[in-house]
């Protein structure tokens, strides 16, 4: 005999701050397979895979239990000099969690939302930009990125700026 469920019968689901701690670790998962960030020294590294456009992880800081990581590719937006595009990483080790927490410089949160922006608004935030990250440590990983094409780089060269002739 079959057993039916009533329409009052609860189905657990994930609400929306459990899916976005699952990204968070998934997305670490990922960032240590690629990188393994929690043996690198703090400063400049870049992965090559010969399509001339190098990937840059900066470690940031390292404290006990966190790295603070920047994700870039090895370019500077012309406007700012600053690399672009660009995710900052907070790396938990003992939760093994990653946690994007902003992506360009200057566009933390709070820039983009206010300072006491609702709830719901914040974690839709931080699910889109954390979502972000997933798919492209995927996409690194698939061009051929990881650990074995990571070297140690110097700071970020600003390219020299071209003079534009005066208009009389």
């Amino acid at each position: 005999m079959q057993q039916v469920t009533s329409p009052d019968t609860r189905v657990p689901r994930l609400g929306r701050f459990g899916w976005l701690m699952a990204l968070y670790a998934e997305n670490h998962g990922r960032l240590v397979r690629l990188f393994a960030p929690g043996g690198l020294a703090v400063g400049s590294h870049v992965s090559s895979v010969g399509d001339g456009l190098g990937v840059r992880l900066d470690v940031l800081e390292r404290h006990r239990y966190t790295l603070e990581l920047r994700l870039t590719y090895d370019l500077l937006d012309p406007l700012t000099g600053e690399p672009d595009p660009s995710a900052y990483l907070r790396l938990y080790q003992d939760a093994r969690q990653v946690e994007t927490t902003h992506c360009y410089v200057g566009r933390r949160w709070q820039d983009v939302m206010g300072m006491f922006p609702p709830p719901a608004e914040l974690v839709d935030h931080r699910l889109r930009m954390n979502t972000f990250l997933g798919k492209w440590l995927e996409y690194l990983a698939d061009c051929g990125h990881g650990v074995a094409t990571l070297r140690p780089a110097g700071p970020v060269r600003l390219p020299q700026p071209q003079q534009l002739p005066l208009q009389p």
